[in-house]
């Protein structure tokens, strides 16, 4: 058995994979004013307030709609804040995040 001093015996990885993906999702419910919802889109997800109208209309006709996409922890991040400003507003939201 030969001893071969700096030598290691590593596998190169060239494969880097992207981290996955996962959209916010914010529920209808019937306590949550519209004004609430927009400004929760405007403020934490950065849309503009025509955006925001649409993602809004969305929630409201359709029971949910995406706010954004994010890695795992911005989403995680983004969630919390969502639920912290709605407990503050003594609103209901519910804003879950979902794997794409």
């Amino acid at each position: 058995m030969s001893d071969k001093k700096g030598s290691t015996a590593t596998k190169d990885r060239s494969e880097v994979r992207e981290p996955s993906l996962y959209k916010v999702l914010l529920h209808n419910d019937d306590y949550t004013s519209m004004e609430f919802v927009i400004a929760i889109l405007e403020r934490i997800f950065k849309k503009n307030t025509t955006e925001a109208s649409k993602i809004m209309l969305s929630v409201h006709q359709e029971g949910v709609g995406t706010a954004g996409v994010y890695t795992r922890e911005i989403c995680e991040t983004k969630v919390n804040l969502v639920h912290d400003l709605a407990r503050q507003s003594e609103f209901p939201l519910r804003c879950t995040m979902e794997k794409i």
